[in-house]
């Protein structure tokens, strides 16, 4: 039988998002999506403290009332948290309606899309989906890979970045150039680098690897 859920990575920096809740799960929801480049609304008549702790420093932005019927078809991607399941169930309509992608937590009977499991290391995301059917498997190799790629990974796609500007610039137009310097990145020893080298002394190295 073919899976349901389509792992995909989603640019949130031109779609208005919206959450519906303020109370912890919502917060959850809220911390998850401060990580990405989202333009954030919260509704809720009540919201927990670190939720307005965040609105206070112009990271999201508050509304606090109930939530209008319809109001979801303004937003690109919507994530219902709400207490009541009837709110819950009121935004899914709607954006079943107007087609706009839904997130019911604890409901995935009602959701067109979930979240994985994820770890982030700097721009390098790692994720592991279920396919929603055992979320605690996913929760569970989450933690393995937390010990797999520990925080010098968060360095080291920070380089990988920066060198695949350098790689792109320096070989235009030679697939073959590109190809062995990336394979000399990958291969380095990274852990050993990180450790010894001061940052001009890994500009350096870089720079080392364009060439040979």
């Amino acid at each position: 039988m073919p899976n349901e859920y389509l792992p995909i990575g989603l640019s949130l920096k031109k779609k208005p998002c919206l959450i519906v809740g303020g109370g912890n799960v919502a917060l959850r929801k809220v911390e998850t999506m401060l990580e990405y480049d989202s333009q954030l609304t919260i509704i809720a008549p009540k919201l927990e403290d670190k939720i307005e702790y965040y609105a206070e420093r112009k990271l999201i932005n508050i509304e606090k009332r109930e939530y209008i019927v319809g109001e979801a078809s303004k937003y690109g991607i919507v994530i219902a948290a709400s207490d009541d399941a009837e709110v819950n169930k009121t935004v899914a309509n709607d954006c079943n309606k107007a087609g706009v992608p839904i997130n019911v937590v604890d409901s995935p009977s009602l959701c067109d899309f979930i979240f994985p499991a994820t770890i982030l290391r700097d721009c390098l995301a790692i994720s592991i989906l279920s396919d929603g059917k055992a979320p605690f498997l996913s929760g569970h190799l989450r933690m393995i890979l937390e010990d797999i790629f520990p925080q010098h990974w968060s360095k080291i796609a920070k380089q990988a970045t920066e060198f695949r500007k350098k790689v792109h610039k320096r070989w235009k137009g030679n697939p073959q150039e590109k190809a062995n310097c990336f394979e000399r990145f990958i291969n380095s020893d990274w852990k050993k680098l990180l450790k010894d080298l001061s940052d001009k002394e890994l500009d350096s190295e870089l720079d080392k690897m364009l060439e040979y």
